[in-house]
């Protein structure tokens, strides 16, 4: 009995580990994500949500982004702004938060490009932010 147990408690303390392996970002994604904080203008860094280099695979960093097409801007907004009327999206509020989220995701995206070897960026639905604001990300 106490083997099976060993067995099991080893099993699961493997499967963390490789979870963690595979989850954590590299020394290079951490190093864009610091050159996006230190270069980032005040709109960045007052931002709600900061953007961030989840891997970079070549000469591509795949950074976070909290919209899609599966979780539209008006369900992320309501969260980082929810004095704002996400319903209507003719309110000059949503609108300004909206160009604002724009602007703000282009500037990250600007700073990673100018940084040497990244040549691309393409996003990746930050799953984790969403599931612990609760977002429902449906499956792909």
């Amino acid at each position: 009995m106490k083997k099976k147990y060993w067995a099991v408690l080893l099993l699961i303390l493997a499967l963390v580990a490789l979870d963690w392996y595979i989850q954590a970002p590299d020394s290079r994604s951490r190093q864009l994500t610091s050159v996006i904080e230190a270069q980032a203008g005040a709109k960045q860094k007052s931002y709600p949500y900061k953007f961030w280099v989840m891997k970079v695979s070549g000469d591509t960093a795949i950074m976070s982004t909290p919209r899609n097409r599966q979780v539209p801007a008006l369900k992320m907004l309501g969260v980082l702004f929810p004095e704002i009327d996400t319903r209507n999206p003719n309110d000059p509020a949503f609108i300004a938060a909206e160009k604002l989220l724009a602007e703000v995701q282009s500037d990250a995206r600007a700073i990673v490009l100018a940084q040497p070897g990244i040549k691309d960026v393409r996003w990746e639905l930050d799953r984790k932010w969403l599931g612990a604001h609760n977002i429902d990300v449906p499956d792909k």
